[in-house]
């Protein structure tokens, strides 16, 4: 499966749209996009996971270290849009009680 990452500077941050599934296989495409924005210095980073439809234990491990090094690097760091079942995900490992995570968009009525 392929993945489709796009970044784009919304306001103050840059805006991160994932599409596909994040796995084994997908996961090195994702951190070697999101690793240079994490390492911006006071950088803004809000991820929209509407279009992932699969997502393992190796994109976990990618988004605990982007969120690392943006907190290292005096950032901010959102998960937004996140379906049921990635929501529990997020859930189950704790990572929810760590990270700002948004299941609905900001300006969403749904």
């Amino acid at each position: 499966m392929n993945i489709l990452i796009d970044v784009r500077d919304l306001n103050d941050s840059k805006y991160v749209t994932i599409r596909g599934e994040i796995d084994v296989y997908t996961a090195p495409e994702l951190k070697e996009q999101l690793l240079p924005i994490s390492e911006m210095e006071k950088v803004n980073m809000i991820v929209d996971l509407r279009g992932v439809s699969y997502l393992d234990s190796t994109g976990l491990g990618v988004f605990i270290g982007i969120f690392k090094n943006v907190q290292k690097n005096h950032g901010e760091f959102k998960l937004v849009g996140l379906s049921e079942r990635l929501e529990r995900l997020f859930s189950i490992t704790g990572l929810s009680e760590i990270m700002t995570i948004e299941r609905k968009l900001e300006g969403e009525l749904t």
